[in-house]
């Protein structure tokens, strides 16, 4: 089986591409995942909405390793995957994806940002979490997801990542207007 993804170092290495352009099977989502220990996942429907978000704590790598199969086995229907981050804590949500024949892709921070975050959001990483909630529950609000009690930053970021991914699949023409950063 050959590998469907690049590991990521830093934005500035990568060509500037897209997901890849074949259609997603009928009915299909994608899973969209801010890797950590504490993960965000957010999932979106064919149509280009939030479905379902949450953030979960594995603790340990080896949990994590342990608990992915459950999170994929809870998602029915998952065609696409983006993983934000590398190294040990992206690795095992990327075996999994590309095991269960998925379409998986691997972005870094300065992939997706700049899509959906204006230049004063982005200049110190505090800043892009503060905004990546507020965009998120945009997000949340515009799909008619259930809105949060509370959102942890994993969360949110994970909601924007799937948002790059559907606006990279072309599954929305472009960026909602309820949605755009002001």
């Amino acid at each position: 089986m050959t590998s469907t993804f690049e590991p990521v170092t830093a934005p500035w290495d990568l060509p500037p591409t897209r997901l890849p352009e074949e259609p997603p099977p009928p009915k299909s989502g994608l899973l969209a995942v801010d890797a950590g220990l504490r993960a965000g996942l957010a999932r979106y429907g064919p149509d280009g909405r939030l479905l379902a978000y949450r953030s979960t704590n594995f603790g340990s790598v080896g949990r994590l390793r342990r608990g992915v199969h459950g999170v994929f086995r809870d998602q029915p229907g998952v065609g696409w995957v983006v993983v934000e981050g590398g190294g040990e804590v992206a690795e095992p949500w990327i075996r999994e994806g590309e095991r269960r024949g998925l379409k998986v892709r691997q972005v870094h921070a300065g992939i997706w940002r700049p899509t959906l975050l204006l230049p004063r959001h982005r200049r110190r990483g505090s800043d892009a979490k503060a905004e990546a909630d507020v965009l998120a529950r945009r997000v949340i609000e515009w799909s008619g997801a259930p809105r949060p009690t509370s959102l942890r930053h994993d969360a949110a970021e994970a909601i924007l990542i799937g948002l790059w991914g559907v606006l990279e699949l072309g599954w929305l023409p472009e960026l909602p207007r309820e949605i755009a950063a002001r």
